[in-house]
């Protein structure tokens, strides 16, 4: 009874050791390549629980997402003889993990093959294309050419080129900075000009604003002395019309401006004799008779 008790026990651990070996998952984000003894049998895509041989089939998982492939910086002449330090990438994935397994075995071994191919059609679409072209113009046309040279490539791996990339073009060190200091020495020229520009346009007016200075300022002295001069005119007209009006009244209005001209209180001194004209109305208020007594 006993015997027959463990006779069980063993067939049953026999048999879970068979059922747990003949079974295996594949998860969403990989692929699976049944290879019996040696030889790949058949690949499986969907994820989930599985059946293989016991003993007999092993499982090689392939990854099934978009795998990126980063190469080394690489220094390219361009069409016009320039050189450029470009910096390349790319993403790709397992189409076919049979072909994948024969002829490159792993991800490592692929990622050694594409960079190889990757530098080789950057070196040879780039090669054909001028610097303002890899730098500005026509980048996505490049790297989309890039990418269809890979692609084709790789199809010899199983493998799908889904993006091909360039992150950095730039020139050497070297020619960087010769560049920037032709850059820089094309912008001060460009100041100085501009600002000799300013200066000469700056003159121009200053020497504009001076001459209408002038021109305004002798045309206003010459309307001002116009003005004067008829005004002078006026007055004397006026001075001649009350002559002729009442030449005893003038006579005495001019005395009295002379007077009042000539005998200010900032101690002024006059010799002149009593008899004199200049003090007829001091005696008399008409003017007829000048005073025979010196003024006191």
């Amino acid at each position: 009874m006993r015997l027959g008790v463990g006779v069980i026990v063993v067939l049953a651990v026999i048999a879970a050791i068979v059922a747990y070996g003949s079974l295996f998952t594949v998860y969403q984000t990989r692929q699976a390549l049944v290879v019996r003894l040696g030889d790949p049998v058949r690949v499986v895509s969907d994820p989930g629980l599985h059946v293989k041989l016991p003993l007999v089939d092993s499982i090689i998982s392939i990854d099934k997402r978009i795998l990126d492939l980063e190469a080394p910086a690489q220094e390219v002449i361009a069409s016009d003889q320039k050189r450029l330090v470009v910096d390349a990438f790319a993403r790709y994935k397992i189409q076919e993990p049979l072909k994948f397994y024969q002829t490159v075995g792993s991800i490592e071994g692929a990622n050694s093959r594409l960079s190889t191919l990757l530098i080789s059609a950057l070196r040879r679409v780039l090669g054909e294309a001028t610097f303002i072209q890899v730098v500005r113009d026509e980048r996505p046309q490049l790297t989309a050419k890039m990418r269809e040279q890979l692609n084709r490539e790789a199809a010899a791996f199983g493998i799908v080129v889904v993006d091909v990339r360039i992150r950095r073009a730039d020139l050497p060190e070297q020619n960087s900075q010769a560049v920037y200091q032709r850059m820089q020495t094309e912008r001060q020229r460009i100041a100085a000009q501009v600002r000799a520009q300013g200066s000469q346009r700056s003159q121009e007016i200053r020497s504009k604003a001076d001459r209408d200075v002038t021109v305004l300022i002798a045309e206003a002295t010459s309307k001002a002395e116009q003005i004067r001069g008829e005004g002078d005119a006026e007055r004397n007209r006026i001075f001649a019309d009350a002559y002729s009006r009442d030449r005893d009244f003038f006579a005495f209005y001019r005395s009295m401006q002379a007077y009042e001209a000539g005998l200010r209180h900032n101690d002024t001194r006059m010799l002149l004799k009593p008899d004199s004209d200049f003090f007829r109305y001091f005696g008399d208020p008409a003017g007829k008779s000048a005073p025979t007594d010196k003024p006191k």
